[in-house]
């Protein structure tokens, strides 16, 4: 017998708070029904495994609810709360306050459950780029931050030991732990005195630590994004450059390249078309990912995991690609300043070739 699949719940967000509804279908006429009263906050999130809602008032409080039953598990009085997270399946809470002084720690991670401060320190500066600072696993069984020169790593089952081994990568600006599982971690060195960028990746396994599994080099790099794939096996690297040479983008150059953890595969993506690299998104078997790429009209391409093309999408003004979360369908679409175009494909049709 199939197991009973959980019943849909919205979530509506509207200027004075949020709300919960059930999904429909609704009484004709009326409008659908609230599970959960309207309640004020400035940001809400789920857990990556839909388990639990986080609620946060700027400056103010954080509160986590069971999203089955929509009941308070936990709430949190922040004063100057900046910014908040939740870890993959909702045990902890990843929080970020204004500090007057590096003696005041303001980067808390709480267990949700019993409310208590289980690692502390202090930083400066919050960014987009590296919040949430501590990274998790999939299962939490991994957890690590990016600090000057290391990456470090906790001991998930007693946070209270602090940090327990430490993986030295001088001048690291970026990190990205592969989730499920958390078998990896990937750093990134900006280029310095003539030495090019470099994204190199390392064992989660404390007793292979510091040694290089994978390794890419790159000159006109600045930034990078990263996107490991289910598995853990292989990873995409988005490098961006502040400016094009070229003189082809007014917004820099962007490369799309990839790296396996057998080292069976380092290089660059083999795009069809110049221009800069919109999206990016691993299908949820981590099999295949899809890229949109290119000047205007953009085009869109599957690619298997050995790098080959598998389908491609077309053109368009996309910008956006999207997997369903079962892998079954894949939505390109334009957003911004685009004008709003969404197509959707049968992934299954476009894996055949």
């Amino acid at each position: 017998m199939a197991s009973q699949q959980p019943s849909l719940a919205i979530l509506v967000r509207e200027p004075d708070g949020f709300t919960v509804w059930p999904g429909p279908p609704y009484p004709p006429g009326s409008s659908p029904p609230q599970r959960l009263p309207k309640t004020a906050c400035s940001a809400t999130s789920f857990s990556s495994d839909g388990s639990r809602l986080l609620a946060t008032v700027a400056s103010a409080s954080a509160t986590v609810y069971d999203c089955s039953s929509l009941s308070v598990i936990r709430s949190f009085d922040l004063p100057g709360l900046t910014s908040a997270a939740l870890s993959p399946t909702g045990s902890y809470l990843q929080t970020f306050q204004k500090s007057s002084s590096p003696q005041v720690k303001n980067v808390t991670v709480w267990h949700v459950d019993t409310a208590t401060a289980l690692y502390q320190h202090y930083q400066k500066n919050l960014s987009k780029a590296n919040w949430p600072m501590v990274q998790f696993s999939a299962d939490e069984s991994v957890a690590c931050r990016m600090a000057t020169n290391e990456m470090q790593f906790f001991d998930t089952n007693d946070f209270t030991k602090g940090i327990v081994y430490k993986v030295r990568l001088p001048g690291i600006a970026a990190l990205q732990l592969a989730s499920a599982p958390g078998s990896h971690v990937a750093g990134f060195v900006p280029e310095a005195k003539g030495v090019p960028a470099s994204v190199q990746i390392f064992s989660c396994d404390k007793d292979a630590q510091n040694q290089v599994v994978a390794r890419r080099s790159f000159f006109r790099c600045s930034t990078v994004q990263f996107h490991w794939n289910k598995g853990s096996t292989g990873l995409l690297i988005v490098s961006q450059a502040d400016v094009d040479k070229t003189n082809q983008s007014y917004y820099g150059e962007t490369k799309l390249h990839y790296l396996t953890t057998d080292r069976a595969f380092e290089g660059i993506v083999p795009l069809k078309k110049e221009g800069p690299v919109h999206d990016v998104q691993w299908s949820s078997s981590g099999s295949e990912f899809a890229v949109v790429y290119g000047f205007m009209p953009a085009k869109a391409t599957i690619f298997n995991k050995k790098c080959n093309p598998l389908h491609e999408l077309g053109e368009g003004p996309y910008n956006t690609i999207r997997w369903n979360p079962k892998g079954r369908f894949i939505v390109i679409a334009g957003f911004g300043n685009l004008p709003g175009d969404m197509v959707c494909h049968s992934a299954k049709i476009c894996s055949r070739q």
